[in-house]
């Protein structure tokens, strides 16, 4: 069973950057053909896909995002991290890791975090 877990602060001032960590177990991150994916969900919306990392390396962005999002990885912790850079209160949301078979994919990851509340507020 693959269990993937969020952290990171829970509270971001305008204007700073957001960063989370993704703690992957009972998969690798180097394994074929998945991509390590973020997702986000703002209050009374739906699920945004924010960005993923392929199990190459090779890093994909929402273009809407693309600008301020940089996703890396730390494979001997089998870590993924999302850093979002000048955030607003518009980037309040709860935030996910979850593996996906396809860039982009919300309806194609199988495993997911249980997500964190974060929230960008001065």
């Amino acid at each position: 069973q693959v269990q993937l877990q969020e952290s990171g602060p829970g509270l971001v001032k305008p204007s700073q950057t957001l960063s989370l960590t993704c703690t992957v177990s009972g998969g690798s991150i180097t394994t074929n053909f998945y991509y390590w994916s973020w997702i986000r969900q703002p209050p009374g919306k739906g699920l945004e896909w924010i960005g993923c990392i392929a199990a190459s390396g090779s890093t994909y962005y929402s273009p809407s995002l693309k600008s301020r999002t940089s996703i890396s990885r730390d494979t001997s912790n089998n870590q993924f991290s999302l850093q979002l850079s000048s955030v607003t209160p518009e980037d309040t949301a709860v935030y996910y890791c979850a593996r996906a078979t396809d860039v982009g994919g919300i309806s194609s990851s199988d495993y997911w975090g249980q997500g964190t509340q974060v929230t960008v507020s001065s």
